[in-house]
């Protein structure tokens, strides 16, 4: 699928470093929530009702913040600056459903998955966000 997107898309195109810290959360913000629901549908025969519910859980910014915390000392140099940048990132939207402190390092989190997406890194994403989850699972 991303072969297709590079085609026809110039955001694939520009070095997702370069990309401010909240464009790279818009699109991690859909990346993140495609992995979850991959993660949740696998080898599950759940009803979509039931899907939902679960993907509720999962996809919110408390729960983010604590799956941040827990990929933190995974990140690289680089994906560590761009998770900074997308925590500190002057937003002026706000979750209704959550704290501000939580919010923002969702931001910063959706940040990165946002820059793996675009530098073709969506296996580390997966690998890194299933690990996270198993942490947080224990």
């Amino acid at each position: 699928m991303l072969e297709y997107i590079d085609k026809c898309f110039d955001i694939t195109r520009n070095k997702p470093e370069n990309i401010g810290p909240l464009k790279l959360a818009y699109i991690g913000d859909a990346v993140y929530e495609l992995i979850i629901r991959s993660i949740i549908m696998d080898g599950r025969d759940l009803s979509v009702k039931k899907l939902n519910k679960e993907a509720q859980q999962l996809v919110n910014a408390g729960t983010q913040a604590k799956l941040a915390k827990k990929m933190l000392p995974e990140f690289n140099d680089t994906e560590n600056a761009i998770f900074h940048r997308g925590r500190n990132a002057k937003n002026n939207s706000m979750s209704k459903h959550s704290d501000i402190h939580d919010y923002r390092i969702a931001t910063g989190l959706e940040a990165v998955f946002g820059y793996w997406y675009l530098s073709h890194q969506t296996e580390r994403a997966v690998l890194l966000l299933q690990n996270a989850m198993k942490e947080s699972a224990k």
